[in-house]
This record gives structure tokens, sequence and C-alpha cells, in this order.
């Protein structure tokens, strides 16, 4: 079982250009789309979060439920759903404007325990800025990798939710010893500052960048470097391109029977450029349609290595 703990929200996604085009709602939130893609994919997956009773809410459940993920560890709150307002790009790549206050995840509160058979848990986004739900979730992964549980994290950096960046800063690097896999963008790394090798000495087994169209870079605590180019693919927005390598990788992982940090350091070249190649292409797929539409196995199969 991978357990995917953060927030679930609704993405309100322009259907044209100018600031007063209609908004469309979409179902998102990183972690909630990393859950999404895990369980197309065919991982055994639970969603932890808080989500509300509103109709966002239930819509959001509802598709957790159809794509098989466990919703049991899901706390319920009356509090409305947290918005999103994404801005697409000529490009295709998405920013976020966030509407937070008085929002449902926000309350997480630490849950008495993971669900029975939990392998992994991946953790990021918003769920680790906004309090107080971010110190619940800070200390379920410390708890979880005391516990000799893999845990993996995505900053994915929304700028304009970090009030202090400094601080934020030093909490990241205060997660790193309790990180057994580190994934995130080339310019969520610019804006942390620091380098992966840096990031590698402080706790994480492998450390893996991603560059949009260009590929991803995984780092190893061996001193390792492994590289993929992207696969090219008609962009229509970026939406949970990030979301689902991150499901990517945790699947191929599992498959693999890497989720350790001895596993990882196992993988070696061949395994490497295989699991990167496997979710630059699920990225692609996922660029290649509106919203955060991750792909199922069966869209993969002929690139699956895993």
């Amino acid at each position: 079982m991978i357990v995917v703990a953060g927030e679930a929200l609704i993405d309100l996604v322009p259907q044209g250009a100018g600031a007063l085009a209609a908004l469309t709602p979409a179902l998102g939130g990183g972690p909630f789309n990393t859950a999404v893609a895990l369980g197309r994919l065919g991982s055994p997956t639970a969603f932890c979060s808080r989500v509300s009773r509103d109709a966002f809410g239930e819509a959001l459940l509802d598709r957790l439920r159809d794509t098989g993920v466990d919703v049991a560890s899901v706390q319920r709150g009356d509090e409305p759903t947290t918005l999103a307002v994404a801005t697409v790009g000529a490009d295709g790549s998405a920013a976020y404007s966030f509407y937070v206050e008085g929002t449902a995840d926000r309350l997480f509160g630490m849950p008495e325990a993971l669900p029975a058979g939990t392998r992994a848990v991946s953790f990021g986004t918003c769920s680790l800025v906004l309090e107080p739900g971010a110190s619940a979730y800070e200390a379920l992964m410390r708890e979880a990798s005391a516990r000799g549980v893999f845990t993996a994290l995505d900053p994915n950096i929304r700028a304009g939710l970090i009030a202090d960046a400094d601080a934020y800063r030093a909490r990241f690097r205060s997660w790193l010893p309790s990180v057994s896999l580190l994934k995130l963008s080339a310019e969520d790394a610019e804006w942390l500052g620091g380098s992966p090798r840096e990031w590698l000495a402080a706790g994480p087994a492998a450390v893996v960048v991603t560059r949009g169209g260009d590929g991803l870079t995984a780092y190893t605590r061996d001193g390792a470097e492994y590289a993929v180019p992207g696969e090219r693919v008609d962009v229509v927005d970026t939406i949970g391109a990030g979301d689902t390598v991150n499901a990517a990788l945790l699947h191929g992982l599992s498959e693999r029977d890497a989720l350790s940090g001895e596993g990882v350091a196992a993988l070696g070249a061949e395994g490497w450029e295989s699991l990167l190649r496997f979710a630059a292409r699920a990225a692609a797929v996922t660029c290649s349609r509106a919203g955060a539409e991750p792909p199922y196995a069966h869209e993969l199969e002929e690139w699956k290595t895993v």
C-alpha cells in the first residue's frame, strides 16, 4: 500500500484568454493528483487528508473511489474546499492563485495510524505550508520515517502561499533526514537553493529533478547521475504532470520491490533509466490532455518495462 498524504482541492481552469475568461472547476491538488495517478497505474493506494463535506469534497472523494483509492483515512470537515485559480501560459505551463482561508484541508490532524500494510508515504505541495495542518503532516512524515517506512517528498513550491521564504527553506532542510526520495522541478530547486548533492548528504537515498520537456535526472548517494530526455508531445497544459511523475516513480519502485534505501541503491543505471523513461512517458500523456488527467496502466503498456 502506498499512502498519499496532502490536500485535495478544486482547480478553476480558464476556458480562453483574458482575466475574465470563464472558469471550469477541475479536481486537483498535487497529492490528490498523485493518488489518482497511482490508482490508475494499478498500485494499491490510500489517501490521507481532510476533505470538505461540500459538493466539491464529495466529487473529490468520488474520483478517488472510482480510481480504486482507499479513502478510509480521509478526515471530513464542514469548512469549504480550497480553490486554486489556474493561469495557463502560451506554452501550456500553469500558475496558480489560491483561496485557502478557513478551508477544510488546513485543519488536518495527525492520524492515529497509517493503513495496514503501508510501504510508502508521499507528501508535498500546499499541505506542508498551511498551518495548522502543515505541522501534522510534518509529524506524520517524521513518524513514518522513524518506523522505517519509505517517504517521498515533492515540495511543489507555491511561492504565493509562503509568507517567510527563508523560514520555509530552513524547514525544508529539516525534513530531509526523514525523506527517502526527493522529487522536485528545476524551478523548485532554484527557489529552494542548494543542490541535489547537498540534499542527498542530508538524508534522501535519491533526488529526482524534472526539467519539463527536457526530461528528468536522478542523483544517488553513491555519486551517480542518470538522465533521460522528455517524451515529445503536443502540450495542452502541464497541470498534474509533476504529480504524475511522483506516481510513476513510486509505482515503478514498488514494482521493483525497491521502496527502501537499499532498494533504491541497487537500481543501477539500467533500472534508473528505465524508471525515468516510464515517468517521462506518463507525464507526457498527462500534458497531452487538459487538466490533471494522468494515464491508466494500459495506456503506457507498450513503454512499460517495470
